[in-house]
């Protein structure tokens, strides 16, 4: 199943295209990717780049891409394509495809994404990557996107709006420990020690449900499906289009 992802942005089409376009500012708000380099081409070339992800503080896995660069539409939409793939024994995922999409609609800018990719490891990564792998990227790719959307529209940096998710996670977790800590500890009086596991409950259910602030990127915020089959379809049109002149990984 094809990764979907999709934001409105309240920015200019240029400012959201060199924050995604530009290695340096794209690796500071995609949390998939902690490097992002552009490799060395002669005129003519597609754009090839590098990129890397740390799975532990001492190991980066790491990859390479081929971007198509663009395609223009009178209306104003921008598209741009890309395949990747990663020899790393340790990368999930072998290689790969997608497209970026840059659509104005009044005042706010549509940018959504769609990719797929093969993982490695056989039947063993299959089925890791339907449980666990595919819908983990699906809730990165939208978190960052909300990530970005922050920087755009607001000013928050990625490097800010990442401390306030992390200080807000803290609080919430904080709150449910807390309320769990208060219930195994026998200090509630007899009558409460007997609400004492709904009470946890209610206090853990609150800390997923309730909506973060308007500082902190939520994945929440962005759509995962295409809004109509008609959207899904001219996604869909553009991007081969230029993947078809992306001929080696």
């Amino acid at each position: 199943m094809r990764l979907y992802v999709e934001t409105r942005i309240r920015a200019g089409i240029a400012t959201v295209w060199d924050r995604s376009q530009d290695p340096a500012l794209h690796q500071r708000w995609d949390l998939r990717f902690g490097e992002i380099d552009y490799l060395p081409r002669e005129p003519g070339e597609p754009q090839r780049f590098r990129y890397a992800t740390s799975v532990l503080p001492w190991l980066k896995v790491s990859g390479t891409g081929v971007s198509a660069g663009e395609q223009s539409r009178p209306d104003g939409t921008r598209t741009s394509a890309l395949r990747f793939a990663s020899a790393h024994p340790l990368s999930f995922i072998e290689e790969g495809r997608g497209y970026w999409r840059y659509v104005p609609d009044g005042e706010s800018l549509r940018f959504l994404t769609g990719y797929d990719y093969r993982p490695r490891w056989g039947r063993f990564g299959r089925v890791a990557d339907r449980l666990v792998l595919r819908p983990l990227m699906g809730w990165a790719t939208a978190w960052s996107f909300d990530r970005l959307r922050l920087w755009c529209e607001r000013g928050i940096t990625p490097e800010r709006s990442l401390r306030w998710a992390l200080a807000e996670a803290s609080v919430r977790f904080a709150a449910v420990a807390g309320a769990a800590a208060l219930a195994v500890s026998g200090a509630l009086p007899g009558p409460a020690a007997a609400y004492a596991v709904p009470g946890v409950l209610a206090v853990a259910a609150l800390a997923l449900l309730l909506p973060p602030s308007r500082r902190t990127p939520a994945a929440r915020r962005c759509l995962r499906r295409p809004p109509s089959r008609s959207a899904a379809g001219r996604a869909a049109a553009t991007a081969p289009a230029l993947l078809t002149t992306l001929e080696q990984p």
